[in-house]
């Protein structure tokens, strides 16, 4: 009786040790507001916002520890609108993240399926946009260097370095896969990051060859999923930030390349009729952040935009000036209230299209060169 006892004790002790050693997670993020527009299509507005500073998000993450200091991981994210409870990608419930892959304490992360870019995992955490200080409205115009995650990359297969001493490196291959159409819609990307103490640089590079066109490649257009889509994109750039004591303060520099347009998404509404079209962009971000007490902050951040159209429908010399300021108190760890207002003032032309407008990120354009944007939010994370 007494070894039946012990036998089912250890069988017990076993099974919960197996157990703890695969975990899934539940986690989200979620976030409404209200905000007023000046200008949206020459009419002023007060709408109901999702994602205003965070984008909104459910997902899973786990893994499972396979001994030797290899585990299994993987990980689904869905993005959606508070708002209606819609996917933000129509017809793609894991729109976001879907991968699965190892990982070694030693060696890094090896991953395969839908994934970021090099762009968002090094470079965007400098930045004022997405993960970094969180902020969506803060993004560069039309998100033109995926600093705030518009999209990600399917049939990616992604390594990401184990930290050394603060040095973190990766880079990601996206598959066209299509048949007899090795470089249609693929991409490529590369980043590194180093972090010593209150000082963080970071640099990524990105390539999408002939976005959009074949809808089974890395990227597409007509599924919403990006901006733009060019026969060739060509993104980078470099970031630093350094903290002392409450505040942080950080410079971004990026540079993005779309030759031979294909189309773009305004406001939902995909315009064609672009091909032969070069637009070249540069933006200068300054940033920082200072906290005036544990559970109250403020975030700032200018942006200069300088771009260069040629081509088909003639040149001209786009520009782009944006001031954001973030106010941000927290409830208690998990909630969190804020005030943002955003300006962003347009200059110079677009070629035969005529004078260039105001575009706040995620906002109906302007019929004018100024664009305000006030919203009051509330977020929540699980």
């Amino acid at each position: 009786m007494k070894k039946t006892l012990l036998a089912a004790a250890v069988t017990g002790a076993f099974a919960m040790s197996a157990h703890a050693q695969s975990s899934v997670t539940l986690y989200g993020t979620l976030d409404a507001g209200l905000v007023y527009t000046n200008n949206q299509a020459g009419h002023s507005s007060w709408q109901e916002n999702s994602g205003g500073v965070s984008d909104t998000l459910w997902g899973l993450r786990g893994g499972e520890d396979l001994g030797g200091g290899l585990r299994a991981v993987f990980n689904l994210e869905n993005g959606f609108n508070i708002n209606n409870g819609t996917f933000r990608e129509s017809g793609s419930e894991f729109n976001r993240q879907a991968y699965v892959g190892l990982q070694s304490a030693q060696f890094g992360t090896l991953t395969l399926g839908r994934q970021y870019d090099s762009m968002v995992d090094f470079l965007q955490p400098i930045a004022a946009t997405g993960s970094g200080l969180g902020n969506n409205f803060a993004s560069h115009p039309f998100d033109n260097d995926n600093l705030d995650n518009t999209f990600s990359i399917k049939n990616s297969i992604k390594y990401h370095s184990a930290n050394y001493s603060g040095l973190e490196f990766g880079g990601l291959y996206g598959f066209s896969n299509g048949a007899g159409q090795f470089s249609n819609n693929r991409a490529y990307s590369a980043g590194v990051s180093y972090s010593n103490g209150p000082l963080n640089v970071a640099a990524s590079y990105l390539q999408l060859n002939n976005g959009g066109t074949n809808t089974l490649g890395a990227t597409s257009l007509a599924q919403g999923e990006t901006n733009v889509s060019a026969g060739l994109q060509r993104t980078y750039g470099v970031g630093a930030n350094y903290a002392f004591g409450p505040a942080t303060v950080g410079l971004v520099w990026t540079h993005t390349q779309l030759d031979n347009i294909q189309g773009a998404n305004v406001d939902g509404t995909i315009v064609t009729g672009l091909s032969g079209t070069n637009l070249h962009l540069n933006n200068y971000e300054i940033n920082g952040r200072y906290a005036l007490t544990p559970v109250l902050s403020l975030t700032a951040a200018y942006t200069y935009t300088d771009g260069h159209l040629s081509g088909t429908y003639g040149s001209g010399d786009p520009k782009w000036h944006q001031v954001s300021l973030l106010s941000d108190y927290m409830l208690s760890k998990r909630t969190d209230i804020y005030l943002e207002g955003v300006y962003q003032h347009a200059a110079g032309d677009l070629g035969d299209a005529g004078s260039n407008v105001a575009a706040i990120n995620s906002l109906s354009p302007s019929s004018t060169a100024n664009q305000v944007a006030v919203t009051v939010g509330m977020r929540h994370r699980f």
